[in-house]
């Protein structure tokens, strides 16, 4: 797995993106650790604490859900951009975990800008989901739709990391916001209103421990990049779940495509060198809507046990699928890829067949890429072309000629569908098992 992506005209790009090509859970964690060894910063560029990336170093696993995914890195500054929200308590409870497993967070940055997820997002979120009954979009009840909610309507004023350096100022915004949101609390939902002590008390036990991590980071990763140090974009969730160009409803609230890079951290789009789409080999989501390539049968809760399909965030289980070629073709150009760099390889080993959709048929139409209107994916059939499996174990592979001859020709077809070379091949959880290309 090559550790410097192509991209537009040097072996060493000053800026590239890692984006999910799928429904996220891609596994982005582990190719932007890899990528993060070499590099002055990772920025995350959007999302919350809804996002899960896991990374394993030396058989020890790391969960994380806010910090960027380079913070095993001690010389690398990990940056969360003005595009995520954050969640002071869960911020909170991921810098004492890893500082109690070695990891000094020294490294961490957080902009004044980013935006703060309050006890009365989570509540609302959670609230809004019971409501929707049978119809729910399957959100983590995390809070992160109300936060962005807040974030875009600007009255009464959101809360930023900045106001939490300031107790009289946070006390005060606290209390603007809960004049409006507790009338939708007890009228909308019969749910008792919520206190304004009582919600800065629940957060003020974190602020001692973010408080310091707060910072103007714009000029930081401007200095970063202007040093000629490659600097990683890390995004959460993946193309699918975006706000304006996934599965909507069943999305996200932000951009994780590598647009939202520029937008959630104020780099501008000519500055992006290279573009890592990261696409597991086979597909999987969480939450309702359509997935025309799932599997419902054994094959499918085979691939779930073999890659321990289950949220790092929630737990839940995630549906699973074969590869989903229109989706890989559709998100290659949406966020044009210049590589994609392929994971659980591995979770195939020993199948006779693998498949891959490489178009759908729609209403008797072959169709090649995801149609821009969604409600046609629900009555998409997918069009598969079955390649033979390989009955051996990759998970020792680490060169392109070692792989068997059925695995290379899959990851080929895979490169062929999404017009762009590969980056890399992960052949399990370690930072190790991968196959450079």
């Amino acid at each position: 797995m090559g550790d410097n992506p192509p991209g537009k005209g040097s072996s060493k790009m000053p800026a590239t993106v890692v984006v999910g090509a799928q429904w996220g859970d891609e596994g982005k964690g582990k190719i932007t650790d890899i990528l993060a060894e070499g590099a002055a910063a990772v920025v995350r560029y959007q999302g919350g604490s809804n996002a899960g990336h896991t990374v394993v170093v030396n058989g020890d696993e790391f969960k994380l859900h806010l910090i960027p995914s380079g913070i095993l890195h001690e010389q690398t500054l990990c940056i969360m951009a003005a595009g995520t929200i954050i969640d002071p308590i869960c911020l909170r409870d991921e810098i004492q975990g890893l500082r109690e497993r070695g990891v000094t967070c020294s490294n961490l940055r957080v902009s004044v800008n980013a935006h703060v997820i309050m006890p009365y997002h989570l509540l609302l979120d959670g609230l809004q989901e019971d409501a929707r009954g049978r119809g729910s979009i399957g959100t983590t009840r995390r809070g992160i739709g109300p936060t962005y909610t807040d974030k875009t309507a600007r009255k009464p004023r959101s809360i930023r990391m900045a106001d939490l350096l300031d107790e009289a100022r946070l006390r005060t915004l606290i209390g603007e916001q809960l004049a409006h949101k507790n009338l939708i609390i007890e009228q909308a939902y019969g749910h008792r209103p919520l206190e304004p002590d009582a919600v800065f008390d629940e957060i003020a036990p974190a602020l001692e421990v973010v408080r310091p991590y707060i910072a103007d980071v714009r000029g930081t990763i401007r200095e970063a990049m202007d040093g000629g140090g490659e600097v990683i974009f890390e995004g959460a969730q993946g193309t699918f779940l975006d706000l304006d160009y996934g599965t909507y409803p069943y999305v996200t609230s932000s951009h994780p495509v590598a647009g939202g890079a520029c937008l959630g951290t104020g780099v501008g789009p000519t500055e992006i060198d290279a573009v890592v789409a990261v696409v597991k080999a086979y597909t999987t989501r969480v939450g309702s809507g359509a997935f025309p390539t799932e599997l419902t049968d054994e094959v499918g809760d085979g691939l779930r046990e073999r890659g321990s399909e289950y949220g790092t965030t929630t737990g839940r289980p995630r549906r699973c699928g074969w590869l989903d070629g229109v989706a890989l073709r559709t998100a290659a150009d949406l966020n044009g890829a210049t590589a994609i760099a392929i994971t659980k390889l591995d979770v195939l080993d020993g199948l006779d067949t693998v498949r891959i959709a490489v178009a759908y048929e729609i209403d008797g139409e072959r169709v090649e890429r995801m149609p821009e209107n969604l409600d046609a994916l629900s009555g998409a059939r997918p069009v598969f072309d079955d390649m033979p499996g390989w009955q051996q174990s990759l998970s020792d592979t680490r060169t392109p000629e070692e792989l068997p001859e059925e695995a290379r020709a899959y990851v080929a077809r895979m490169a062929e569908i999404a017009n762009c070379p590969i980056w890399g091949v992960s052949v399990g959880p370690s930072r190790d098992q991968r196959v450079r290309y």
